[in-house]
């Protein structure tokens, strides 16, 4: 009895449905979804309008779970959320993305169709309004996706970027059943933000860089300088940099008797020109303000969208309560903790050839007055050869030869000459040592560490980039003061005299605080200005073409 019940009421509930050749989905356009997708290609790809869609799980399971009902229109007509999700496409170049990734062309003309289809009073075609579904659905996800942990894969680089990439943490799928559900599309794409005010305030300096590309119309042809111009100098660059002076606004409109004499009102914009971009303003125009000079709107805008790629790489580590930050292309070490900047120094990076890694490791203890194993590397290119030239060449650096287990050799009993060399030479502690009076260790592959040095006078220079790929900073005793303020006893007198001793000591940090070295040639502080810094290891250009493939 109750099977046939059952029976009869299947049948009541599927005949209303289909004998009238009616279908069982929610609406024409539904079943439209469901036949395109029924369509997919056995590979798991399907195309529309030459484009294969990216994210082909998550629109199955989108669409299975609302019984394929269209996300982006009802009766055949586009709903806000639609338009309000085209403007966001439209608006990721000012996160540094391209928004033909996310169809952007091709949404806009299945907009501008539909647009035009309702002036003239006809109906929409409820395959395309299907299709066009569709891609704003794949291109939510898509751009959902590069918002979060970025479009390029930093594995896949060239250059070293050790610091992984962060994890996809948001349910995509979900992430946008909820946008549809709230109509609130903005807010649920800026969720994926990175967590660093530097972002949003990179995406309203991109803003404005697009807006001033809007208007120019000056000639960025590249100034070339030999060597350094200086106030009292004619160059055939003047008027070109006075042109670019003006159109930044470091420079006001003024006469003057000869357009390539190099003046004092030009001196005053230059200096105002190198002080914002992070240069020695001493007003003499050599090929770093002249590299700078060559920046036009519109390549500062590729060069804001390769940083702001890197920061959507950064993982949640990076914003602990309290860490230390190197940015090797500003020259600058930071220690933060609680948002606060306790201490900003300069530094000294690896030069091109011994380029400083990017990576992050926790610092856990300091060494003073330490010793100065010299990496077998800097042994064979440098040391070797130096000691065959000069036999007294050890003695006059206070260096050594010793065995792996740290026994002393005798450096007259070693052939120099050999091809092989199973010994280790190491510096002694004192003034003179290349590590200076301490160095600051957080244990890595790379045997990269922070540390003093005797050759302060570097600091003083604008291009740093001058170290075998450890970084040097300007004040250590600072450092460690900051470093071991919480461990009793460590005043800064006793610093000092630990920083002199003819031995080693060892102090082991009361908790470990993360190190991350990192490359950013664009960043947008607190304020919203921009600071744009030298590619010292033409490492931009990777990341944009790739951000632009």
């Amino acid at each position: 009895m109750n099977r046939n019940l059952l029976l009869v009421i299947f049948l009541v509930v599927f005949s209303s449905g289909f004998a009238d050749g009616r279908s069982f989905f929610a609406s024409p356009v539904s079943d439209q979804l469901r036949t395109i997708l029924e369509q997919e290609n056995q590979g798991g790809q399907l195309i529309l309008q030459g484009k294969a869609l990216a994210n082909m799980a998550e629109i199955h399971v989108f669409y299975d779970g609302r019984n394929f009902e269209e996300a982006w229109s009802a009766n055949g007509i586009l709903l806000e959320r639609a338009y309000e999700l085209r403007f966001e496409i439209r608006q990721s170049k000012f996160d540094g993305l391209n928004p033909e990734d996310y169809y952007s062309t091709l949404i806009d003309s299945f907009f501008q169709k539909f647009e035009s289809n309702k002036k003239s009073g006809v109906a929409n075609d409820l395959g395309e309004v299907a299709q066009l579904d569709l891609l704003l659905t794949d291109g939510f996800f898509k751009l959902a996706a590069h918002l979060e942990r970025g479009k390029v894969d930093p594995g896949q680089l060239g250059s070293d970027w050790e610091i992984s990439r962060k994890s996809q943490k948001a349910d995509l799928t979900a992430l946008l059943l909820q946008a549809v559900q709230s109509n609130e599309i903005r807010r649920n794409l800026e969720s994926l933000y990175p967590d660093f005010t530097i972002y949003r305030k990179g995406r309203e300096v991109i803003r404005a860089l697009d807006e001033l590309r809007k208007q120019d119309s000056l000639d960025w042809k590249n100034i070339k300088v030999d060597k350094a111009i200086k106030v009292g100098d004619s160059h055939n660059a003047i008027p070109a940099i006075r042109e670019r002076l003006q159109f930044w606004g470091h420079l006001s409109a003024y006469t003057y008797a000869d357009p390539k004499f190099y003046d004092s009102t030009l001196f005053i914009g230059v200096k105002s020109f190198q002080a914002r971009n992070g240069m020695e303003p001493d007003g003499a125009i050599g090929k770093n303000t002249a590299a700078g000079l060559n920046s036009s709107p519109t390549s500062l805008m590729d060069k804001a969208a390769v940083n702001m790629e890197r920061l959507r790489w950064l993982p949640d580590t990076v914003r602990e309560a309290e860490f230390i930050l190197v940015n090797i292309a500003n020259y600058q070490l930071d220690y933060l903790k609680n948002l606060d900047t306790l201490l900003s120094a300069k530094v000294i990076v690896g030069k091109q050839y011994h380029e400083s890694p990017i990576f992050t490791a926790p610092m856990s203890y300091i060494v003073f007055s330490p010793y100065w194993n010299i990496p077998p590397s800097i042994t064979k290119s440098e040391i070797i050869p130096a000691v065959r030239r000069n036999p007294s060449y050890l003695s006059q650096k206070n260096m050594e030869v010793v065995t792996n287990a740290g026994k002393h050799v005798d450096p007259n009993s070693v052939n120099w000459s050999s091809r092989s060399f199973p010994y280790m030479i190491r510096q002694k502690p004192g003034g003179s040592n290349s590590l200076g009076l301490v160095k600051f260790m957080f244990p890595n592959s790379h045997n990269v560490y922070i540390h003093d040095t005797p050759a302060r006078t570097l600091f003083a220079k604008e291009d740093r980039a001058l170290s075998h790929g450890c970084i040097r900073i300007q004040d250590p005793a600072k450092f460690a003061e900051i470093l071991l303020k919480d461990v009793p006893g460590w005043t800064p007198e006793k610093i000092d005299n630990a920083m002199h001793h003819t031995e080693e000591q060892i102090v082991r940090l009361p908790r470990k605080i993360p190190v991350v070295l990192v490359y950013l040639t664009f960043w947008a502080d607190s304020k919203g200005q921009p600071h744009f810094r030298q590619d010292i290891y033409d490492r931009d250009e990777e990341v944009l073409e790739l951000l632009k493939k």
